[in-house]
């Protein structure tokens, strides 16, 4: 089963500024209402590149905590940032996000996907880990509130920079 999830939205900063901010990994947690943040595994690497590892911490409505081991799987400054997510060493997600520069290069469009990739395991066991059963119109809900944060945020510190 595959199902996937896409969300956009236009921020009024340059490409690689948004792209920067949300492989900041660790701080996350500042928009999204489900992921707390993550550990990058080799901090003296700089910016997080393909191969490279973190663990995604999040938390559920529920207070129901858990952690992902994620791999980068596409890291291209300003334009794409893409990781696969594992838990218990099986296939959960893979995250996206594209950033498409708008009013040359000004601003930016931001579309995040969220690609399901749990088998009948995962499938069973997620629901009972996190609480949530809907997971494709939950992860929509959560996407459009991290994207909006994420906007807010951008634009007021760049207002005032």
């Amino acid at each position: 089963m595959s199902d996937h999830v896409s969300e956009t939205i236009e921020i009024g900063v340059p490409p690689r500024v948004v792209y920067d901010t949300v492989t900041d990994v660790a701080g996350m947690g500042r928009w999204s209402p489900e992921c707390t943040g993550g550990d990058v595994k080799d901090k003296t690497a700089g910016e997080l590149r393909a191969g490279m590892r973190f663990t995604g911490h999040n938390i559920s409505a529920k207070a129901r905590p858990w952690s992902t081991n994620c791999t980068v799987t596409v890291a291209d400054p300003g334009e794409k940032f893409t990781f696969l997510a594992r838990a218990v060493g099986l296939r959960i997600a893979i995250w996206s996000y594209h950033f498409e520069p708008l009013d040359s290069g000004r601003a930016t469009r931001v579309t995040e996907t969220w690609t399901d990739q749990r088998g009948r395991l995962m499938h069973f066991i997620g629901p009972r880990v996190s609480g949530i059963h809907d997971r494709a119109t939950h992860n929509r809900g959560t996407m459009k509130v991290t994207l909006q944060r994420l906007k807010e945020t951008l634009e007021s510190e760049h207002r005032s920079a």
